[in-house]
């Protein structure tokens, strides 16, 4: 198989599909390597480095599209790429579809063959592909929730963990899964008042195993939410239903109870964002306000940090990848069936329930298709 990587385009996304290492794994099972010239830069790889791993590097974006059978990607298609889409192509990326419908219809009109890393499931069902992501997107929300609480950016001028005499900030964070308990790692490890909501309270009761005293657990309900964000300094945003748009926790009433020079950081702003005056914004142009809250809605937070975030992106999804191909998509499957839960859209089909829920469209299970 042919398999590209091309230079992400979202703003400011330094992140890279595949690093050196993993194009000499490709090249070792047997298949061909293309790389877009300058690919790596932003994490730190340079093309001498892929062409000794054995890949090939190709001037132009265009060249790895037309001339590879799977593309390995960080981030999903931005419109600029959907020209290159085509029936027999595989894009093995962050999809989040339920939050983008004009890749959706862009995905299903071409026929191309979508695997979403995000909705990727193993035996245990967990999510092996969207987890080191999470890891990073969590620590780094209480980070940028602590710089934007500055006085300088229009917060409310608190120091997370005060100091001998002086309050402390208070944290509450939506979401208990992976996102939620990183964040509350580094919170905790900051010194700062943390509460933590759920629905599951075997989650909870895990947490609490682990934090105990320093922090507050608490059962999401709406009237609960309500309550809990009056004394806030920091919202996180931490929800995740796999494949489908983020509830709305976070209600637009909730903002005049807050106090002036809060945060929200509103880590689930690829799958829609759970608070409804959520809108996406670049690492270049972060914050917005409303009702004087301040609101971090980054759609690609981990690329902040693309060393990190590549080198723990990668370690999860060669596996896959090399399984696809090294059979194809459809032997992949046969192979290794938790793939299946990877396949959003394949030739013009919809195949990822919780997207087909969210758009109310058709759903084919992929096990009926090959």
């Amino acid at each position: 198989m042919i398999v590209g990587c091309v230079k992400e385009i979202k703003n400011n996304e330094f992140r890279v599909g595949m690093t050196p290492s993993n194009a000499k794994d490709y090249v070792s099972a047997g298949h061909q390597v293309l790389i877009e010239k300058g690919a790596g830069e932003g994490s730190g790889f340079e093309d001498t480095e892929y062409t000794a791993a054995g890949a090939k590097i190709k001037k132009t974006a265009k060249e790895v599209w037309n001339q590879s059978d799977m593309i390995v990607k960080v981030k999903e298609p931005l419109e600029s790429e959907y020209k290159y889409f085509r029936k027999d192509l595989i894009i093995y990326t962050y999809l989040h579809l339920a939050a983008d419908k004009a890749l959706t219809q862009a995905m299903l009109a071409s026929g191309v063959k979508g695997v979403a890393y995000e909705t990727l499931k193993d035996v245990n069902g967990g999510l092996p592909l969207l987890a080191p992501m999470s890891q990073i997107a969590g620590r780094l929300s209480i980070q940028q929730g602590a710089k934007y609480i500055e006085k300088t950016f229009g917060g409310s001028g608190l120091l997370l963990s005060g100091v001998p005499g002086t309050p402390k900030a208070n944290i509450l964070i939506l979401g208990a899964g992976n996102v939620g308990t990183n964040a509350c790692k580094i919170a905790v490890g900051m010194g700062a008042n943390v509460t933590i909501t759920d629905v599951n309270l075997n989650r909870l009761a895990y947490l609490d195993d682990i934090f105990g005293s320093r922090i507050q657990t608490l059962y999401s309900t709406d009237a609960a939410i309500e309550e809990a964000v009056k004394s806030a300094d920091i919202v996180i945003g931490s929800v995740l239903i796999p494949g489908k748009s983020a509830p709305k926790l976070m209600k637009k009433k909730y903002l005049k109870t807050m106090k002036p020079g809060s945060v929200i950081v509103d880590v689930a702003v690829d799958q829609g964002g759970c608070c409804e005056t959520t809108k996406v914004t670049t690492h270049s142009d972060p914050i917005f306000k409303v009702n004087d809250i301040i609101h971090y809605c980054v759609g690609n937070m981990p690329g902040a940090v693309p060393r990190t975030s590549t080198f723990a992106l990668t370690n999860a999804t060669l596996k896959y990848g090399l399984t696809i191909a090294n059979n194809g998509l459809e032997g992949a499957c046969k192979v290794d069936d938790t793939i299946y839960s990877g396949v959003n859209t394949y030739e013009g089909k919809l195949t990822c329930e919780n997207v087909a829920l969210s758009y109310k469209r058709k759903y084919t299970d992929p096990r009926t298709l090959f």
